[in-house]
């Protein structure tokens, strides 16, 4: 597989008052594409600065972040409002739908936006919402809210899917489903996928595992046989 993902010595420093805070302390890694990826740490390592630097809503204090040959480091604000509208799918912990649309005004709220999207129901339907299609927000469930939420991403026909804990907010077999869903996204479309999380029982289900602590890469772990979700107890 292809080298997609390049970061070379990135940091990022915020200022608050007078001191100075080092998020990411010279963070470097590669990811093929389509793999499944998983960015494990405590809260508080950098996680979650990663994939906000990697989805065009932060950006670097140093070093260059290479995506698909291109190092979005340089990018202006234009160029970063193209590049997150265009190339990036995000799934958060909180669905973040917009409550008086329906399912699939959701999706379409997202897809009218981007280059070349997917049909929403079309891909509610391929994320088990044929049923749930008309249905406002306040008439799912949390499980199915975060289906919306994956289908919204998924429809702008990502190149790369950006997940933040998201199953933080639901219970254990429905969690368990929406990382399913996500790993078979990742296989059928050949996406790349990188989900953060704190739960290091993931990690037997991604192709590679990236872990993080104090803003450093502490150690990447290539799985030749990653497993299912479905085999994985936690």
């Amino acid at each position: 597989m292809s080298e997609f993902i390049k970061l070379d010595n990135v940091r990022k420093s915020y200022r608050m008052g007078e001191v100075t805070i080092h998020a990411l302390e010279g963070v470097e890694f590669t990811i093929a594409e389509g793999e499944f990826v998983i960015i494990v740490g405590p809260s508080g390592a950098g996680k979650t600065t990663v994939l906000n630097i990697l989805g065009g809503m932060d950006t670097a204090s140093e070093g260059s972040v290479q995506v698909a040959g291109t190092d979005i480091a340089g990018y202006n604000e234009r160029q970063l409002t193209r590049y997150r509208r265009d190339e990036i799918g995000f799934v958060f912990q909180f669905y973040n739908l917009v409550q008086n649309l329906t399912a699939k005004e959701n999706v379409e709220l997202a897809s009218q936006i981007c280059k070349d999207p997917l049909d929403a129901e079309l891909v509610l339907k391929e994320v088990g919402l044929e049923e749930r299609i008309f249905n406002f927000p306040a008439q799912l469930s949390g499980g199915e809210q975060q289906r919306v939420a994956i289908a919204r991403a998924l429809a702008k026909n990502p190149k790369l899917l950006l997940c933040d804990e998201p199953t933080g907010a639901l219970d254990y077999m429905t969690g368990k489903s929406i990382l399913k869903l996500l790993q078979d996204t990742c296989r059928e479309r050949n996406m790349t996928v990188i989900v953060i999380t704190h739960n290091t029982a993931l990690t037997p289900m991604a192709d590679r595992v990236i872990k993080i602590k104090n803003g450093k890469v502490t150690k990447m772990i290539m799985n030749e046989n990653p497993l299912s979700v479905d085999t994985i107890e936690w």
